[in-house]
């Protein structure tokens, strides 16, 4: 999930209330012996709590999904990528980003997809760009771990796999990781890209041949004794340069860029809020100041 990412942590239930109750006001949503609650009234309410941040997301799925798609099967894609990074916290990250459940996540992250998509439509790249990032991508390592607290202890633990004790019965003996100590210290493939793992073990980890076992690596959680047991051949080029393609452009992206974009396609669909008191709703996206570059700025239109 990108910085820029507009506010989605919206409830689907919420969204669709938001967006039907308009036309059917009178109806109770609750009854009560003293007195029912009408659509009307939770619209009211919750366009003053959510509101704003419930029509973006409404308006701009429908204005981008006009002329972007977005796959079930790359929202699975992007899915699963968070879940192997965060592995059993995912529940813990949903509640903790305000998520209602798994598919109020998919809803958002389709919405982010789109944006992309938006964005990086007038990105270009060269082909000498793509092959460059292609051949900076280190493949895929399989690798296992031993981690303690002292080097003293690392040192004892690596001078026995240095006599051939076998790796998975020192690091159930030794490691203190409680996620992989009964695994025989397997953490499974790990990428360079993974932000859950601390950069000095990833490091140390992408300089070994497979079968390779590190010295003691310092890290913020103590001292590892690293193993690649396996590494991913590496897809051809040409089967992964669209795919490569489209992640070199949405490296370029920045703030401003999606800012533009979402103005632009919201102007195109000639966006009006009839509700009075969601006037407001776009002027984020719609209102904001030309940068200093040089450029004479343009005069903002009065409404």
């Amino acid at each position: 999930m990108k910085k820029w990412v507009l506010s989605l942590s919206l409830a689907a239930g919420v969204i669709g209330l938001a967006g039907c109750s308009s036309n059917s006001g009178g109806e109770a949503v609750v009854k009560t012996s003293a007195g029912n609650i009408t659509k009307e009234e939770l619209y009211e309410a919750m366009k003053d709590k959510v509101g704003e941040q419930v029509l973006q997301q409404l308006v701009l799925d429908k204005v981008l999904s006009k002329d972007y798609k977005v796959s079930d099967k790359e929202v699975d894609e992007k899915v699963e990528e968070v879940k192997s990074q965060v592995g059993p916290q995912f529940e813990m990250l949903l509640s903790n980003y305000g998520y209602k459940d798994e598919e109020d996540f998919r809803h958002s992250l389709k919405l982010s997809l789109l944006q992309e998509k938006a964005a990086t439509k007038d990105i270009k790249v060269t082909d000498k760009e793509v092959k460059e990032y292609y051949d900076s991508k280190k493949p895929e390592i399989e690798v296992r771990h031993i981690l303690v607290e002292e080097e003293k202890t690392a040192k004892e633990a690596k001078a026995k796999l240095d006599k051939g004790e076998d790796f998975a019965a020192v690091a159930k003996e030794y490691s203190k990781d409680p996620g992989s100590a009964e695994k025989g210290g397997e953490l499974g493939f790990i990428s360079t890209e993974d932000p859950s793992l601390d950069e000095q073990f990833k490091e140390a980890a992408f300089k070994l041949k497979k079968d390779e076992i590190s010295v003691p690596v310092q890290t913020q959680f103590g001292y590892h004794i690293i193993q690649v047991t396996d590494i991913k051949e590496k897809e051809p080029f040409d089967k992964v340069k669209d795919k490569y393609e489209y992640e070199l452009k949405v490296s370029k992206l920045d703030p401003d860029t999606v800012q533009k974009t979402l103005k632009n396609e919201l102007e195109k669909s000639k966006v009006k809020v009839e509700d009075k008191e969601l006037k407001s709703t776009f002027d984020p996206i719609l209102n904001v100041p030309a940068q200093e570059d040089g450029a004479p700025k343009e005069k903002e239109e009065k409404k």
